[in-house]
């Protein structure tokens, strides 16, 4: 009891900082291998909004001159530089689709293909993230779920540029925080108070660069830092950031969750280059993957006791990271699918399902 009682004392003391505290609750958000396009959204939100979420993530597809739909989200972090015309069936889509609960739902943009130098011409990405917001506001969603894990190449990454060899860290960290401004003010020229959802905030660099500044030109994603610098300078005073901190999916502790929000509170601030502007836009949340590990231990639909997640054990995780979290929370699946054209659940206990709702009912 004296455990909880302090605990409890701990999260208090951390929330009462944040300028989100006050919320008036908290928001689920669906974000897995079930993802659907602006096509499912439209088909089949009725169903979706019988889940415990607030909202999800979801992307679009463009449309080839041969009619067939290519992922915009694959191809938007390249030379290409997308039209209106080419998005326009997307965005008809999504206009169509008839929300009744959801409010919190993002479209993804991805940094891929990722297929130039951050010294490059960068226009066709300026373009397709103007493109991308415009979508994101006409559609009356929340924002942009901007995914900067490097799926096709070491984007973040110093020591793997094309002139690494020839131009310093300090050379590439300019010119990447030159970038986020770009792309910052893209985003918010067509969607003035968009939030920025990021799968990551600069609390990926600061674990990887073992807390030590001096070393982020040898962190997978060290640029990341420089990179945030710059969106969080040409952020209008409208545009929030949220960090949905990744790295917690696997946490089954309370203790995990209070100790990474001081760590995304205070502890990183030596590589943040404007720490009170960085305290004013940026919102701290947390992800948690419900079958987490099931390359090794496997998904039981039968036997919980073999996944690394129980229902008992999940919603304990889902009710200290709503509790914890400024606002958003996001649920990761792989195998377990939320919703299918079938218009049911795929590979998801009821045990889950209800263990989410009441994480959900402990949220508000």
């Amino acid at each position: 009891m004296r455990q909880s009682i302090l605990l409890t004392c701990g999260i208090l003391a951390v929330l009462l900082e944040s300028p989100f505290a006050l919320a008036a609750d908290k928001k689920l958000i669906e974000f897995g291998w079930d993802e659907p396009d602006t096509q499912f959204l439209r088909d089949y939100i009725a169903e979706m909004e019988k889940t415990p979420f607030d909202g999800c993530v979801f992307h679009a597809q463009y449309t080839r001159p041969n009619g067939k739909r290519g992922d915009f989200m694959w191809e938007c972090w390249g030379k290409q530089a997308f039209t209106e015309e080419q998005l326009q069936p997307a965005l008809e889509e999504l206009k169509a689709t008839h929300f009744q609960k959801w409010t919190e739902n993002f479209l993804r943009f991805n940094t891929a293909p990722a297929n130039l130098d951050w010294f490059d011409d960068f226009s066709a990405i300026l373009v397709n993230a103007r493109l991308a917001a415009r979508i994101a506001r006409e559609g009356k969603c929340k924002g942009l779920l901007f995914d900067i894990e490097q799926y096709t190449f070491p984007l973040f990454k110093y020591r793997k540029q094309k002139d690494a060899a020839t131009k310093s860290w300090d050379e590439y960290a300019a010119q990447v925080r030159k970038r986020g401004g770009e792309v910052m003010q893209a985003f918010q020229a067509e969607y003035p108070s968009l939030t920025v959802f990021l799968t990551f905030g600069y609390s990926l660099p600061w674990v990887q660069c073992g807390k030590d500044k001096a070393k982020l030109a040898d962190a997978d994603y060290g640029m990341l830092a420089p990179f945030l610098d710059g969106m969080v300078e040409a952020a209008a005073d409208k545009v929030r950031f949220v960090d949905g901190h990744e790295l917690s999916y696997g946490y089954k502790e309370p203790k995990q969750f209070t100790t990474a929000y001081r760590m995304m509170k205070q502890d990183l601030l030596p590589i943040v280059a404007n720490p009170e502007k960085y305290k004013r836009c940026f919102s701290l949340g947390f992800g948690i993957w419900m079958d987490n590990a099931h390359r090794k231990v496997g998904w039981s639909t039968n036997d919980f006791s073999r996944n690394y997640f129980s229902p008992q054990t999940f919603v304990k995780s889902a009710n200290a990271a709503v509790q914890i979290a400024d606002e958003y929370v996001w649920v990761y699946t792989e195998l377990p699918r939320w919703w299918s054209k079938e218009g049911a659940t795929q590979n998801l206990p009821k045990d889950y399902f209800e263990a989410l709702w009441r994480a959900r009912s402990a949220a508000k």
